[in-house]
This record gives structure tokens, C-alpha cells and sequence, in this order.
């Protein structure tokens, strides 16, 4: 454990950074009452650990003041030659999670506002029992910020999980999450928590299936305030307070941080959970055609084989429930004099957030060209945004207010052109007859993504062979030596000379894992948001039975992977 302030000696392996969760009363505030020893399981290792603590930031601090205090801790790290630490590791227990994700957000104490930063310095995070969408136990006793912000339903835990196109896609930092169901079941039902957090609450499917294990433990060790509650027994184990290194939660950390795929194995899927692979959760509000919040008098949500639900107001304007049946739903919001009703499916295995509105509403601004993750655009990209009622007899996209560019347009559909010189997080509105929607869009240097000839984002690369000026197929494939221009969006930024736009960060290509050196890469040549990538193609291996892969990267990110007959 390296003390606050302290350098951090260099191994092999990345520092890790714990983060703790709520303290009720920060004297009894230290890194074994949470973590037990895990610090020395992470020595044994070859890892350092260090601790933030929450109650090392002064005051009746918010969530929000929390992440960027942990932004300062991260990016004030120091090596003891002095060079900044670049990335670490992080595992969070509890409210320490969401610190964490309004730190990857840049979530602002404002309602609504985020000024992600540019880089997380974080590789990996591991969540042990995080309320993503809130706890019923913070609700009964939201007397402090923190607890306000934990409570289900809250404001500030529908903003953190909408921050970016409706959903949170943790900056695509390698993540999984542990989840206990060791409570009574006095807080929800037996076998759904771990006495403070529901699964649905702690699963991480809204940011990949996969990523979620079910462990038999409590919230936190037996005999305090949750046993005293009657919501774990006495000799309950925490999931977090780790005794040796043979903890299910420590070896957890050492598998994902390692890399292997031990994880996969402790505890059970999410996908197999008698809750979780049936049941999902809702945290929904509604919004004027205008895309103006409304207050909600009650919502109800029904299955398509007429099982209904009243959903809990706690907030007026958030209803959520944890658990509700998988399948299709339709959702009724009532505010006042008026009724909305929308329908939806409900995905199995964690909470999904919704907003019900008439007129327009934007589900996703992805690449033209494929579906990537994480959820980033690029300047000069053309996107396809996807929703509902798009398209009226009129229909203007805007891009932080100012009018872009549509060469198509549908209901269901429209594409755009993101403008140049923008960066960061940005607003896209979509207006029409019938009213407004806007969200959060996330805007990187580059973010390349390849056309496929299907459309599917996943199959044989849009290319052409130079050889020829015949599209790559089985029936005229390239061979090494051969010139193949490849075609994708998101190279990003440009520079004008010699009658071309040559893209400012130069990408990389890869065929079979194999360099593909790039000659031009750039706007393709009458061609909007397109780009256009030559390289020469390598000597690749011959791999029976399928094609090689071709593989973009610019920048921090790489494509889609799609395929290119070569032999």
C-alpha cells in the first residue's frame, strides 16, 4: 500500500487504485475495513496498490465532487523517477463505483451537465456490489447528499447512466462487476440482493452482457448496522472485505487484471441467475414533444401478456422498478392531464433506462459504416442516427445548435455529417413537425470505422483492388504486393494539399495481424464523410476456412473487424 502522496515504485504490472464506498461515519474510515487484505494478495501479485479514500475529500462533499477528486488523485500520481503514472487499474466497492463513473463522465453538480476528460487514465475496473441504478435502502434514508444521490430513482442516477446517447459506456474501459445475493431478502426478495443493492441495480449489462458474476456474499460483513437492520445475518461475508487470496473477489481481481479468463468461472453469469437471465429493471422519464421534462403523476409498465407494474416515483420526474419481466413492455406515463405511452423491450439481466416522449426520439448516432464501442463519433464522420419518427415533412439535424448536413432521411433514420474542429462532448438535436430530442454525443480525434459490402458492419470490407478497379471479392481477391484502397468513416480531422484531404492523424491498417503500409489516407475524392485508405497488401498466412481480417487504428481506437479475400 503506497501512502497518499507518495511515488509509486514501477513494476511490471499497473498500480491499482481502490476506491471505498459510503461511510456513515468517516472516523472508522480505512482501506482493511473495506478491502480487508487485499492489498497484499495484489503484492504477492507484483501489484501496488493505493486508496482513495471518499472521506479524504472534506465536508458533505456530492458524488460529483467525489469524481473529480479522484480525477486529481489519478492524474497527480507520480513514479519515483517522476514520470506521471498513465494508467491504473481500479477496483471500487459500492458508492466508490459511481465515483468512479462520474470521474469517466466528468459528471457536474449540475443536473444534466458532463465535461468528460480527455484521457481516464484507467485501463481496467472491477465493481463489487455498485448500486448503478440506486439502492431502496439509501432511499429510506437519503438524509445526506451522497445517500440522496444513492437513492433508486434518483436524478443525478438517470443522468449518470444517459450521460452519452441514452446509455454510459464507462469511456470503454475494460470492465466487470461482482454482485452479491447473500442478503435475507428483507430489502427485495430472497436471492435478488446483498442486503443493500438489488442484481438488476449491480449488473453491468448496460455497458456489455458478459460482464456480470453473481457471488453468495453480503454488501458488507455481518454484525453492524445492515445485520442490526435485519437485511444480512451476523456471520454474513462482504464482498469486498477480502481474507486471502483464495476470496472469490480476489481472485476475481487477479484473473481480470492478469488477463486470464478465470473470472468467468467464479461465482455464476448473470445470464444463468434464476433472477437475472428472466427479469431486468426500468428507470424511466418522460419529456414533452419539445423535449422538455415533465412531472410525473404515475407510470406503468405492462407486458405484452397483460402483467402490469406501477412504478415507484421517488423523485417526480424518475420512476424505476428492479425487477420486472424481460420481453416486450409498454410504457405508460401520466403527468397530469396527459398520458404518453410507448412501446419497448425490456432486456433480461440488468436496468435499462428509457425516455417516453411523443415526436421524435433519437435511440443511437452510430458510424455509417458499423456499430463500434465505445459509443464515440469523429469530426467529418457521416453517422446514421436511429430512432422514431425522425422524419416528418421536415426534419433539420443540428449539431450544438448549428444546422448539418443530411444526405438522407427517413423515419426511422437519418444520416449526418459531423462538422469539423469540434472535440468532446457535444449535443445532437434532431427536430421536426412534430417536436425536438436531443442527447449527449462524445466526439473524438479519430474513430475509424470500415464499410462492409452487406452493411452489417461485420462482413467483407468495402475495397477496392487497385490492380483492377474491381470491388475485393472470393472471385477476384488481392495478393501481397497488390494496392487495395479501403473504404471507412471517422479518420477524423484533415488537411487540404495537392488536391486531396490528407487525414491529420495517419491510421494503421493490419490484415491478418500482418502491417498493411499505408500510402494515402483521407476524404475519399467526391465523396462527403467518407474516407479512403491505400496501403499495400502484405504476404498473410493462408488460414483454411475463412478470410483474413481487416482491421483499422487511429489514434486510441481501432474498427470494426471485417474481412478481405487475399491469397
Amino acid at each position: 500500500m503506497i501512502p497518499p502522496g507518495m511515488a509509486v515504485p514501477r513494476t511490471s504490472k499497473l498500480p491499482v487504485v481502490f476506491i471505498n464506498g459510503f461511510q456513515n461515519v468517516c472516523a472508522g474510515s480505512s482501506f482493511s475495513n473495506t478491502f480487508g487484505s487485499a492489498d497484499q494478495v495484489l503484492q504477492a501479485n507484483g501489484e501496488v496498490s493505493l486508496f482513495f479514500d471518499i472521506c479524504s475529500v472534506p465536508g458533505t462533499p456530492t458524488i460529483e465532487d467525489l469524481g473529480a477528486a479522484l480525477g486529481g488523485f489519478v492524474t497527480g500520481l507520480r513514479y519515483i523517477d517522476g514520470q506521471p503514472v498513465d494508467q491504473v487499474d481500479v477496483v471500487a466497492h459500492s458508492m466508490g463505483g459511481l465515483v468512479l463513473r462520474s470521474y469517466l463522465s466528468g459528471k457536474q453538480n449540475t443536473a444534466g451537465s458532463f465535461a468528460p476528460p480527455a484521457s481516464t487514465h484507467v485501463r481496467k475496473a472491477i465493481f463489487l456490489a455498485t448500486p448503478h441504478f440506486g439502492s431502496g435502502v439509501a432511499l429510506a434514508f437519503a438524509l445526506t447528499p451522497q445517500l440522496h444521490e444513492l437513492a433508486s430513482g434518483s436524478r443525478f442516477l438517470f443522468d449518470l447512466g444517459t450521460w452519452n446517447q441514452g446509455t454510459d459506456d464507462l469511456r470503454g474501459v475494460d470492465a466487470i462487476s461482482a454482485i452479491g445475493n447473500g442478503g435475507t431478502g428483507l430489502a427485495t426478495t430472497p436471492g435478488f440482493d446483498d442486503g443493500v443493492v438489488a442484481l438488476t441495480s449491480a449488473s453491468l449489462r448496460f455497458y456489455q452482457p458478459g460482464r456480470t458474476r453473481v457471488l453468495p456474499f453480503c454488501h458488507v460483513n455481518g454484525g453492524g448496522l445492515v445485520s442490526f437492520a435485519g437485511l444480512c445475518t451476523a456471520n454474513a461475508q462482504g464482498i469486498a472485505n477480502i481474507s486471502s487470496q483464495m476470496h472469490p473477489s480476489a481472485r476475481l481481481i487477479v484473473s481480470f487484471f492478469n488477463g486470464t479468463d478465470d473470472w468467468k468461472s467464479i461465482g455464476v453469469a448473470a445470464e444463468i441467475d434464476p433472477f437475472l437471465s428472466v427479469d431486468g429493471g426500468l428507470i424511466v422519464t418522460a419529456r414533452t414533444t419539445d423535449d422538455l421534462p415533465l412531472s410525473l403523476s404515475s407510470l406503468k409498465a405492462t407486458t405484452s401478456a397483460g402483467q402490469s407494474k406501477q412504478l415507484n416515483i421517488p423523485s417526480s420526474d424518475v420512476a424505476y422498478t428492479d425487477i420486472f419481466p424481460a420481453g416486450p413492455l409498454t410504457l405508460a406515463a401520466v403527468s397530469g392531464a396527459l398520458t404518453i405511452s410507448t412501446s419497448d423491450a425490456l432486456p433480461s439481466g440488468g436496468v435499462e433506462p428509457y425516455t417516453v416522449k411523443p415526436g421524435p426520439l433519437i435511440a443511437r448516432v452510430l458510424p455509417a459504416a458499423a456499430n463500434v464501442f465505445p459509443l464515440s463519433l469523429a469530426p467529418g464522420m457521416i453517422v446514421a442516427i436511429y430512432g422514431s419518427s425522425l422524419a416528418t415533412r421536415t426534419a433539420q439535424v443540428s449539431f450544438n445548435g448549428a444546422p448539418i448536413s443530411t444526405p438522407y432521411v427517413s423515419l426511422s433514420q437519418i444520416n449526418a455529417v459531423i462538422p469539423d474542429g469540434v472535440s468532446g462532448l457535444a449535443t445532437l438535436t434532431v427536430r421536426n413537425d412534430a417536436g425536438s430530442h436531443t442527447v449527449n454525443v462524445f466526439v473524438e480525434a479519430a474513430r475509424p470505422a470500415i464499410f462492409t459490402l452487406d452493411g452489417s458492419g461485420t462482413g467483407a470490407a468495402a475495397a477496392i483492388n487497385a490492380t483492377n478497379n474491381r470491388v475485393v471479392r472470393n472471385d477476384n481477391p488481392l495478393h501481397a504486393g497488390d494496392y487495395v484502397e479501403l473504404y471507412a468513416t471517422g479518420l477524423g480531422a484533415t488537411t487540404h494539399r495537392g488536391g486531396l484531404d490528407y487525414a491529420n492523424l495517419q491510421p494503421t491498417v493490419t490484415i491478418a495481424g500482418r502491417d498493411c503500409p499505408v500510402t494515402y489516407a483521407g476524404r475519399a475524392p467526391g465523396y462527403i464523410g467518407v474516407d479512403q485508405i491505400n496501403c499495400i497488401v502484405p504476404a498473410v498466412p493462408a488460414v483454411p476456412l475463412s478470410t483474413p481480417v481487416v482491421v483499422v487504428t487511429s489514434g486510441t481506437r481501432s474498427s470494426n473487424v471485417a474481412t478481405l479475400a487475399v491469397e
